[in-house]
């Protein structure tokens, strides 16, 4: 048995391996079937039935449990996730593991389809420096993401110092349930 940290370097090799035999499809359908709809099963049993009550019952649990540096922001139109210190990517970042492309859309990959069974869209930008923030509204919402600390206050982890990486570009996601629905980033604010 490998310990959960083993386990990052691990899962992120796989990703690169599937990639190098069949291609960024095998990489999504990897994230879908064997993450989303069978390792995480436990996850689609609270979130498809409860809805916000079952991803704060969920990510609450889980997220407490890998000691992530992490808030938890919720109304009865969204629920919110500032992840501040990403426990997986940090381990590959301290680690210097680096195989697969984008290690972060991995999150996206399974939480989006579940998101989909379930009736919820999600807005998500992440940095790939172990921080992101998840904004996840129902389907009809029309709602679009908040301002900085509009929703999380201080807890907002577009606030944080490190939250801006020129070196490294974020990914952003609107209404999205795929990993493959990048939006363009918008220029820089002068």
């Amino acid at each position: 048995m490998i310990g959960c940290y083993d386990f990052c370097g691990h899962y992120e090799w796989t990703f690169a391996w599937l990639e190098a035999e069949g291609g960024h499809d095998l990489v999504c359908q990897y994230w879908e079937e064997g993450i989303s709809r069978d390792s995480q099963q436990h996850a689609r049993e609270l979130i498809l039935p409860q809805g916000f009550a079952g991803m704060r019952a969920y990510w609450g649990h889980t997220l407490d449990h890998e000691a992530a540096g992490y808030a938890i922001h919720a109304t009865e139109e969204v629920f919110r996730i500032d992840m501040h210190e990403c426990p997986s990517k940090g381990f590959l970042i301290q680690n210097g593991l680096v195989q697969y492309r984008d290690y972060c859309d991995h999150c996206m990959g399974w939480i989006g389809p579940m998101m989909k069974d379930a009736g919820f869209v999600i807005d998500h930008e992440h940095n790939h420096c172990g921080q992101c923030w998840w904004e996840i509204r129902r389907e009809e919402s029309t709602a679009g993401p908040s301002e900085e600390g509009q929703l999380a206050g201080a807890a907002d982890v577009r606030l944080h110092p490190g939250w801006q990486t020129p070196s490294s570009p974020h990914d952003l996601y609107r209404r999205a349930t795929d990993p493959d629905d990048k939006c363009p980033l918008p220029p820089p604010s002068s």
